[in-house]
């Protein structure tokens, strides 16, 4: 039986992420004076990729650029920008969009505009209450050089289900 929107069981999870994982829950343990179990779900949401999918009947090649896999059930993570919140999403399996969501909030700015319109005063007002570098080095990924990151949300809300609303502490860039 075809079904729509159906990624191919040859699509390899992406291995270096799990170990990722096992090395920082294994941090964790190491660290923590109490002992420390982690029994939940992993989200595994990589973009930028090609993949080997079924839809409308045919075997196609579908490139995800700026966007991840949202099959039905399908856990994934759309972030915001260096200061906004992020997503812990479910797909929906949108077979209209090939079962695919944005990654993110998607650039208003490129990186050389916002490097000339944004000074470091605004950049730093921008991600207070945010861990993270606060140099000229940063600025072309400064919040206002992103879309609002809730009318995206908005915008697929045919296409995910927000499970999950993260506030970012912490931003590593680089």
């Amino acid at each position: 039986m075809e079904e729509k929107g159906t990624a191919s069981s040859w699509v390899e999870k992406p291995f270096n992420r799990e170990l990722m994982m096992a090395r920082t829950l294994q941090a964790i343990r190491e660290m923590l004076p109490i002992p420390f179990t982690a029994d939940v779900e992993a989200v595994n949401c990589h973009h930028n990729y090609i993949s080997r999918e079924h839809h409308y009947g045919k075997d196609v090649w579908v490139t995800r650029k700026g966007a991840v896999s949202a099959q039905k059930g399908q856990l994934g993570i759309i972030p915001g920008s260096m200061g906004a919140k992020s997503f812990i999403v479910r797909g929906l399996g949108n077979a209209e969009s090939f079962c695919s969501c944005s990654h993110g909030a998607g650039r208003v700015m490129s990186r050389t505009e916002a490097k000339r319109r944004v000074s470091l005063d605004e950049h730093k007002r921008a991600v207070a209450g945010v861990e993270c570098r606060v140099d000229e080095t940063v600025i072309d990924e400064t919040p206002s050089a992103y879309k609002p990151i809730d009318k995206v949300m908005a915008a697929q809300s045919d296409l995910v289900e927000v499970l999950h609303t993260l506030k970012q502490v912490v931003c590593v860039k680089g």
